[in-house]
């Protein structure tokens, strides 16, 4: 009986030991891993089709190709930018300047800076289905029980949101803007497409959902949604002082229509996997750009 107990217990102390050294082994490689790195970045972003595109892009670059060590933070667009202007984060992909993020840059202007503008002509406004008999913001008042007087919008929080609601007042429109989220807003699109219904929706492109539906922006004579933006690349300040190399990768990181709309039509496709699985496919099926991108030692 105690040869036996005596058995059992070496045969657990053994397990023990094995145990222990497997998960030092683990904490050894993890340790490994970010000695190897040349520094960690953090990079914000909000839960918008092209952001987490970009986002997830730049990090698997930066891992992959560059040595960095990448740590991706979500979370809405005002504190994204009060986190970069107290130094929690170092850059965030998805700036809309000079309107939809304007009052964000002008109120944390001492703690950020704008690195290179990473996608040109960029667009927000309101978005209908091509289907549907109207083309103006100026005649939405006409057909506002056909959408039940309602603007479907997405994160309170979001720079289109705010512009909205001014467009509201602008035009004078009797209809109520909705609070959501990008994926609520296309699931409602959705919804309405499938069934060929009315529906009035907060829209911007880049974005995947021009490429699945045949959609139209209702035209603004009045302006108030702005012209055409561009996406820009917003960091921490001092951040291209203390990662010079980073910087440049991200100024000098741009994709056109056609590219950005093939990297978030991937993700959307494969909605199940990981973006960031889909990203490392997307990099490997498009060698040169990225390489174009990375600064040459």
């Amino acid at each position: 009986m105690m040869h036996k107990n005596l058995k059992k217990i070496m045969s657990l102390a053994f397990v023990g030991v094995l145990a222990i050294g497997m998960l030092a082994g683990c904490g050894k490689n993890s340790t490994q891993k970010a000695e190897n790195s040349k520094g960690k970045v953090t990079l914000g972003y909000v839960n918008w089709a092209e952001g987490v595109a970009m986002t997830n892009l730049v990090k698997v670059v930066l891992e992959d190709k560059m040595g960095y060590e990448v740590d991706m933070k979500q979370g809405e667009a005002g504190m994204i930018y009060t986190s970069l202007s107290t130094g929690d984060m170092d850059a965030f992909l998805d700036g809309w300047l000079p309107v939809t993020h304007k009052d964000y840059m002008e109120r944390y202007k001492d703690g950020i800076e704008k690195l290179g503008a990473n996608f040109e002509g960029a667009k927000i406004g309101l978005v209908v289905p091509k289907y549907m008999d109207i083309n103006s913001i100026e005649d939405l008042n006409k057909i506002k029980d056909k959408v039940d007087g309602k603007i479907i919008g997405i994160d309170p929080g979001a720079g289109i949101m705010k512009t909205t609601n001014k467009v509201i007042k602008d035009y004078g429109l009797d209809l109520e803007l909705m609070e959501g989220s990008g994926a609520t807003m296309t699931a409602m699109l959705k919804k309405a497409e499938d069934e060929k219904t009315p529906i009035v929706v907060t829209g911007w492109k880049p974005h995947w959902k021009f490429a699945r539906w045949d959609l139209k922006f209702l035209e603004d004579p009045k302006k108030a949604y702005g012209e055409a933006e561009n996406i820009y690349t917003i960091a921490r300040k001092d951040f291209a002082k203390d990662m010079p190399e980073v910087a440049q990768f991200l100024n000098n990181f741009k994709m056109d229509d056609k590219q950005l709309g093939s990297l978030m039509g991937d993700i959307q496709e494969n909605s199940k996997k990981d973006p960031l699985e889909v990203a490392k496919n997307w990099m490997k099926n498009n060698e040169d750009l990225v390489n174009s991108w990375i600064p040459k030692e």
